[in-house]
């Protein structure tokens, strides 16, 4: 069984008590089979996290994924996955029908986005005594970036990097490792879990700045025009109230920028 599979198969069931006053249409876009299947991306520790202990899924994308249950009067199943490259290559599979990733032109093809609630920063890990110290330092002939297969930094540096060279492994978290077991020359990654690693491997550095600000947003597979317009707007909600914001605290994420309410999605 693929990791994708044994994600799916892990698949947490969580009831929804409250119904509310969605449009049908929204509700019916949304959880087709009565169930909302929100896919969730362990990939991205800012947003989601697993439970040492009991093995249960929290943050920021959990909370938001609950809080659209409750308003859509149905039930939640959490898919998690341990990638956002493989929640993009579930969605041929219609594995889900919300999912938290980060919006590229590649991934929109298939996804309908709404705007962005949370903006984090993309960037580098370098060792200590690396030569690079800047971000501009890195696109140089003989420079090897460790990325996670299929991240919003794989498909930003894959069109962005003209001379650096990509080495992809399946997660972003085995992508740390490969940079350390292979002596890469770079690691690229979201700024939290960079400094996190930094910190807890002796002889490494973040460079300052950022080579793309990361914008984390919610989607639904296209063609739920009802579905897309709604969880614009719901996301839009949960910015100007608050709630993003509070399950970003409530999950120790502090240091995380929220998206303004404004602007609108990629809903049709």
């Amino acid at each position: 069984m693929n990791a994708a599979a044994a994600a799916c198969a892990a698949c947490l069931m969580i009831a929804s008590a409250v119904t509310t006053d969605a449009p049908r249409d929204a509700v019916s876009s949304l959880a087709p089979r009565g169930t909302l299947r929100a896919a969730i991306n362990l990939g991205n520790p800012v947003l989601a996290q697993r439970d040492a202990a009991g093995g249960a899924l929290g943050g920021a994308s959990v909370e938001l994924a609950r809080e659209l249950g409750r308003r859509l009067g149905v039930p939640v199943e959490l898919v998690p996955y341990d990638a956002a490259g493989k929640v993009f290559d579930a969605l041929q599979a219609d594995a889900w029908d919300v999912a938290f990733l980060a919006i590229d032109p590649t991934r929109a093809a298939g996804i309908a986005f709404t705007r962005p609630y949370v903006l984090i920063e993309g960037t580098y890990l370098v060792p200590d005594a690396s030569p690079l110290r800047a971000i501009a330092d890195v696109d140089r002939d003989g420079v090897r970036v460790a990325v996670g297969r299929g991240s919003a930094y794989d498909l930003f540096l894959t069109r962005a990097l003209r001379r650096a060279a990509l080495v992809r492994a399946g997660t972003s978290a085995a992508a740390l490792d490969l940079f350390l077991a292979d002596r890469l020359e770079v690691a690229a990654g979201v700024r939290q879990p960079l400094e996190a690693f930094a910190r807890a491997h002796a002889g490494l550095r973040v460079l300052d700045g950022r080579f793309m600000a990361i914008e984390q947003a919610m989607g639904t597979p296209r063609g739920r025009d009802a579905g897309a317009r709604y969880l614009d707007a719901f996301v839009a909600d949960a910015i100007a109230s608050g709630l993003v914001a509070r399950a970003l605290a409530a999950s120790g994420q502090r240091d995380v920028t929220v998206a303004p309410a404004r602007g609108g999605g990629g809903a049709p």
